[in-house]
C-alpha cells in the first residue's frame, strides 16, 4: 500500500528518495490511518500536523498499526486543516524522526508473525517537503485509494488461508476413519467439501476481477474491491472454520495448522475497513445515496 501510494501520489523528489528502497524492501512502510477514537469513521481522525515555518509538527497517535516499530517509513494521515476529509493530508515520517515513538507489541489472536503497535507523535517535526504529493487536503483521498489495493491484498491472504485449510482437511477426511470407513465416505463430509471448494473458487474469481478493474483504473474499481473483500474474507473464514470442525478435536490443537488459518483469517473481516463498511461502499455505489 505504501509503495503504491508513493508511486501514484508522491512528488518526483519523494519517489526518488523512497520508492526504490520500498520496492526492493530495503525499507518497509506502515500505513497509519486508524486511531483510538476513529476506526470506521476515519475522517474524524484527530492527529494533527501543524505548519511551523518549513516543518510540520505532528501530535497524536495511531492504533493497530501493522509492523509498527519495525517499519522504516510511516505514511501518516493527519489533520492539516478543517474538520472532515478535506482537512486531512498525508505526511511521510521516517522511523528515526525525534518525537516518534511506539506502544507495546499487541498480543493478538492471530497474525503473530507481524508486530502491531500504536504509533505516537509528540511534537514530531518533519520537513514540509515530506507532505505526500506536495499538496494539503488530499490525504483522505490518498488513503481511500490506497485501501482499494489493500482490500485486494487482504482478500488474497484469505484465499491463501482457505486454500491451505481445504487441502489439509481433504487429506484428513481421506485418512481419518469413524464407523469403519473414512470420513470422506459420508455424504455430510462430501457436501461440506463441495461447498467449501465452491466458496474458495468464487472468492478467487471475485478478487481477480476486482484486481483487474483496479489496474485498469475503472470507475467501478472501489466498489468492486469492497465487494470482493467483503465476500472473500467472509467466505474464506467460513472455509477455515468448517475445516477446523471437520478435524474435530484435533482441529483445536496447535499441533494441527487449521486452527492457525482460522485465527489468522478472522481479522481480515476487520482489516482495511470492516465488512460492514464494505457493504456501505457497495450499496452507495449502486443506489447513489
Amino acid at each position: 500500500m505504501c509503495s503504491w501510494m508513493m508511486d501514484t501520489f508522491g512528488t518526483e523528489e519523494q519517489k526518488s528518495k523512497y520508492l526504490e528502497k520500498l520496492c526492493e524492501m530495503e525499507y518497509l512502510g506502515s500505513y497509519c490511518l486508524t486511531e483510538p477514537g476513529s476506526g470506521s469513521d476515519a475522517a474524524s481522525l484527530s492527529t494533527t500536523a501543524k505548519r511551523d515555518g518549513n516543518e510540520y509538527v505532528l501530535n497524536g497517535s495511531k492504533a493497530f498499526i501493522s509492523n509498527g516499530g519495525n517499519s522504516d517509513l510511516y505514511l501518516v494521515m493527519a489533520r492539516t486543516g478543517e474538520s472532515g476529509p478535506k482537512g486531512i493530508s498525508t505526511i511521510i515520517v521516517p522511523k528515526d524522526t525525534p518525537g516518534l515513538s511506539f506502544g507495546k507489541k499487541e498480543s493478538k489472536v492471530g497474525w503473530n508473525s507481524q508486530p502491531t503497535r500504536a504509533v505516537i507523535f509528540e511534537d514530531c517535526r518533519v520537513p514540509v517537503h515530506n507532505l505526500l504529493g506536495g499538496k494539503e487536503g488530499f490525504g483522505f483521498k490518498f488513503a481511500m485509494k490506497g485501501l482499494d489495493g489493500g482490500r485486494v491484498n487482504v482478500s488474497s491472504c484469505s484465499i491463501g488461508g482457505a486454500d491451505a485449510s481445504l487441502r489439509a482437511v481433504i487429506e484428513h477426511v481421506s485418512d481419518r476413519k469413524q464407523f469403519g470407513k473414512p470420513l470422506s465416505y459420508f455424504q455430510n463430509t462430501q457436501f461440506e467439501i463441495a461447498e467449501m471448494a465452491s466458496k474458495l473458487v468464487a472468492s478467487r474469481l471475485m478478487v481477480r476481477s476486482a484486481a483487474r478493474l483496479l489496474d485498469a483504473g475503472s470507475p467501478t474499481a472501489t466498489a468492486s474491491c469492497a465487494m470482493a473483500k467483503q465476500f472473500a474474507t467472509d467466505a474464506c473464514f467460513d472455509v477455515c472454520n468448517r475445516s477446523l470442525q471437520l478435524f474435530g478435536g484435533y482441529g483445536y490443537l496447535k499441533d494441527y495448522p487449521v486452527q492457525q488459518y482460522m485465527r489468522d483469517t478472522r481479522v481480515h473481516q476487520i482489516l482495511e475497513g470492516t465488512n460492514e463498511i464494505m457493504k456501505v461502499i457497495v450499496s452507495r455505489s449502486l443506489l447513489g445515496v
